[in-house]
């Protein structure tokens, strides 16, 4: 049984992961608004995610990147602060999928090789579709492009609540 746990905690953490690979800030807001009503379980070291403080941290930074992808040309500046951070942010939303599963070195292992993995590959992509954009559109596709994987993101976290 304890083998199943594992595998189904990971594979919400890859849906989280994924998440952050659109977005970098809308999984972990999704994670503390969605503890204020119950809808997801945040615990041990994880709790301060549901605080107000840390809410409306994650709401402005969300925010701020939402509409920096909107500006033509800062889109593109956004992607190469994005990759790296996309990466922490699939770490971090992953590694408390396992924190009930497995022990905490393993909880951080699993965190760090498939959530990182999983978010850097994703936002990769999204940088190269963007890439694509700017090239064939001259940046003018390029919000229809953030709009959509705003919209991934907060699929990709939802499907996680179900």
């Amino acid at each position: 049984m304890e083998i199943l746990e594992i595998i189904l905690s990971l594979s919400l953490g890859l849906g989280l992961a994924a998440a952050c690979g659109f977005r970098i800030f809308i999984p972990p807001l999704m994670m503390g608004v969605g503890s204020r009503f119950d809808l997801y379980d945040l615990e041990g070291s994880f709790i301060w995610v549901g605080e107000d403080w840390a809410i409306a941290v994650f709401a402005i930074a969300t925010l701020l990147e939402i509409g920096g992808y909107y500006v033509p040309w800062i889109d593109n500046l956004l992607d190469t602060v994005a990759t790296p951070a996309a990466v922490n942010g699939g770490i971090f939303v992953t590694s408390p999928s396992h924190e009930r599963v497995v022990d905490p070195s393993l909880q951080w292992i699993l965190a760090t090789i498939a959530g990182g993995s999983t978010a850097g590959v994703i936002q990769l992509g999204t940088v190269a579709t963007r890439a694509v954009s700017t090239g064939v559109t001259g940046g003018l596709a390029n919000p229809v492009v953030s709009t959509l994987e705003a919209l991934a993101s907060i699929l990709a976290f939802s499907l996680r609540l179900l």
